[in-house]
């Protein structure tokens, strides 16, 4: 019993030491180091990749979208990890996929807001 006490007070001091970032990768565990190499990826990545420039709000609405289209698929939720916001750095979950996942693609087109940024863009490139 007394062992068992010395490691949870030993455990609770270094869990109050360590920075938030260490905590948050530990909660993420594997993910961690997928998000790291680009295993997986979240929805606001894609756009990026893409050269969509959306406001916060409307990037939440894509990934939205791009859960709906994956529970569609699958009949179940996507993977979630601990990221910081890009804008506000605080600690979020958010879904995450694999970059070729066809849930991805889906919402590009059914999100209005994607598919009129990928004809503005597709007809800027034609022209």
């Amino acid at each position: 019993m007394k062992a068992t006490a010395k490691l949870r007070h030993r455990n609770t001091t270094q869990a109050r030491t360590t920075n938030r970032h260490t905590q948050y990768a530990t909660l993420n565990g594997h993910l961690q180091a997928q998000l790291t190499r680009g295993a997986i990826i979240r929805t606001g990545d894609i756009l990026t990749a893409l050269g969509l420039t959306l406001p916060d709000g409307q990037q939440s609405w894509y990934g939205r979208h791009t859960a709906k289209a994956y529970r569609t698929t699958t009949g179940t939720n996507p993977r979630r990890a601990w990221v910081q916001h890009r804008t506000t750095s605080r600690w979020i979950q958010v879904y995450v996929y694999s970059p070729a996942d066809p849930a991805l693609t889906t919402a590009l087109y059914t999100y209005k807001a994607t598919r009129d940024a990928l004809a503005a863009t597709s007809y800027t490139e034609a022209a």
